[in-house]
């Protein structure tokens, strides 16, 4: 007798449903671990939620409302630094973790495997975060945070093409040039431990951004459509903020994020 499977979309939305931090990086890494295994049906029986769970004591304040870090060389300065990133990998999760589920019926299986293994990587990635605000004597959930990032996926939730253009191929291929900066700044501070947990993030998310980029590409041949337009008008409409140098063109060429897509773009706010 087989046993049945559960729905790989079930999987998901359970895990999204998670709020507490550490259970939501077992959850993820679960629904990863099991799909590769085969242990989840292809079937997404249930709607992704419209926003995930989070910590019930996470603090979330809109953008404007957020204080400045401070200086990076101060232990508050240090603090806000690492928990800003930890927050960033968090919410992470759930963006990989939502991409799968919504888009993945539409998509397939093979989108669904990437975008699993997306949200397995960056729950490492908060794991160690997590680790690094603890050597501090801090925690995840200490100081405030803001929803930007997930507005954006609800924004998008219509449309896999503009949740592709506006989360991989916008903001996080802004990690790929703001994160040497700050790796600088780490390193000329002697913390080796958070230079190496940024440069695994770094060459991490140079593989999602590409996941992001070949997903997009291929919607456009679906749609009969030449990517690089696509996304200047899915990016126009979708997404809320301005697209401005420096661009890390080689981190961007690596993910196959050409400058093709944001020449003549740049320095405009949409």
């Amino acid at each position: 007798m087989i046993a049945c499977r559960e729905p790989v979309g079930s999987a998901i939305r359970a895990a999204l449903l998670t709020g507490e931090a550490e259970a939501k990086v077992f959850a993820a890494r679960k629904v990863a671990r099991d799909w590769r295994v085969g242990r989840l049906a292809f079937a997404f029986p249930e709607e992704m939620p419209d926003h995930p769970a989070w910590p019930g004591a996470l603090e979330c304040l809109a953008p404007r409302h957020m204080k400045k870090r401070g200086k990076f060389g101060s232990e508050r300065g240090r603090i806000a630094l690492w928990h800003a990133l930890a927050h960033i990998e968090f919410v992470a999760i759930d963006l990989a973790l939502d991409m799968a589920g919504r888009f993945g019926a539409e998509m397939g299986e093979d989108f669904v495997s990437d975008f699993l293994a997306v949200a397995a990587d960056e729950a490492m990635h908060f794991a160690l975060l997590a680790r690094k605000l603890a050597s501090l004597g801090s925690r995840y959930g200490a100081l405030p945070v803001h929803d930007g990032l997930w507005q954006a996926a609800h924004d998008t939730r219509q449309d896999v093409a503009a949740r592709l253009a506006v989360v991989p191929m916008v903001l996080e291929a802004r990690g790929l040039d703001v994160t040497p900066a700050t790796l600088e700044r780490v390193v000329a501070g002697g913390d080796r431990s958070g230079a190496r947990i940024l440069k695994r993030i770094l060459d991490d998310e140079i593989r999602h951004v590409a996941m992001g980029v070949k997903w997009f590409g291929e919607v456009s041949v679906a749609r009969d459509q030449l990517p690089t337009e696509m996304w200047r008008n899915l990016v126009g409409i979708h997404f809320r903020g301005r697209l401005k140098p420096p661009f890390n063109d080689s981190a961007r060429e690596a993910a196959g994020l050409s400058r093709d897509y944001y020449r003549g773009v740049a320095s405009l706010t949409f």
